[in-house]
């Protein structure tokens, strides 16, 4: 019986978003009907104040579109990009979802840890 319910566990654990993940959901959340690629790449350099590169970028949405977490459509060919589409990312509901679920996750584990005693001199 307690077999069981650690196999439960374990198989919830793993469906966790990563951090990468967990980024670029929020960043498509923010922007919205802009959430293409280099605007992606730029809010998430921005926020964490690193340079992410386009790479690091596609990996995460390639895992999260297998996941059902996001999905993505063209855009109207654009003339400021030499006619060409933008593919345009949204979260499902399962990626929303997933966003509410981490946020639980991380949350509960800070819960009671004062930051303050994480500073160092």
């Amino acid at each position: 019986m307690f077999q069981n319910v650690r196999i439960e566990r374990i198989g919830e654990a793993m469906k966790l978003l990563s951090r990468p993940e967990e980024l670029i959901l929020l960043s498509i959340w923010r922007l919205q009907d802009d959430a293409y690629c280099i605007p992606i790449r730029s809010q998430v350099s921005e926020i964490t104040g690193e340079d992410w590169s386009l790479g690091s970028v596609y990996m995460p949405l390639e895992r999260l579109t297998k996941k059902r977490l996001i999905g993505s459509f063209l855009s109207d060919k654009t003339p400021e990009r030499g006619g060409r589409h933008k593919r345009i990312y949204f979260l499902t509901d399962d990626g929303k979802k997933a966003l509410v679920r981490i946020r639980e996750v991380e949350s509960k584990m800070w819960d009671g840890i004062p930051v303050h005693t994480l500073e160092t001199k």
